[in-house]
């Protein structure tokens, strides 16, 4: 059973590192894309638009630090929470990426974006939900706040 929980804590650390490392990249790539590049990918380049990306790139940056390092954490019942956080966070882009989907310019970009946004969504609530919630493990002896 030991040997159960330390394959789900690494598989949990493993997926915390490729989401930290991805949001990073992607950050990066949003923060620091010239407007010249993405005149030449979006049609009908806004330059309100490209400080919106800019702006998401920031907040990826910040989820990609916090994710990275939440890997050396070990309560668990604060790793839990940060699963249902970026559960949640995820599956709402998902949905926010199609809605526009289908209310806007339609594109092919749109749909890989809800698939990963959905998978990584998935993920994150397989751990957190997965076994009756019992996938991430937390150790505490119980007080009269924690019996409830």
């Amino acid at each position: 059973m030991a040997n159960n929980h330390l394959d789900q804590r690494r598989q949990l650390d493993l997926l915390f590192f490729i989401d930290a490392t991805v949001s990073l990249v992607f950050g990066l790539v949003s923060l620091l894309t010239p407007h010249g590049i993405l005149q030449s990918v979006i049609r009908g380049y806004n330059h309100d638009v490209h400080e919106v990306l800019r702006l998401y790139g920031c907040l990826s940056i910040a989820m990609g630090w916090i994710i990275f390092h939440i890997r050396t954490v070990d309560d668990g019942r604060f790793r839990r929470s940060v699963c249902e956080a970026l559960c949640g966070c995820y599956l709402l882009q998902a949905l926010a990426v199609l809605r526009a989907q289908f209310t806007d310019r339609a594109n092919n970009i749109n749909w890989i974006a809800i698939v990963l946004l959905t998978s990584l969504g998935c993920c994150f609530g397989t751990f957190r939900f997965g076994r009756g919630g019992n996938m991430i493990k937390v150790y505490e002896l119980p007080t009269q706040t924690n019996k409830m």
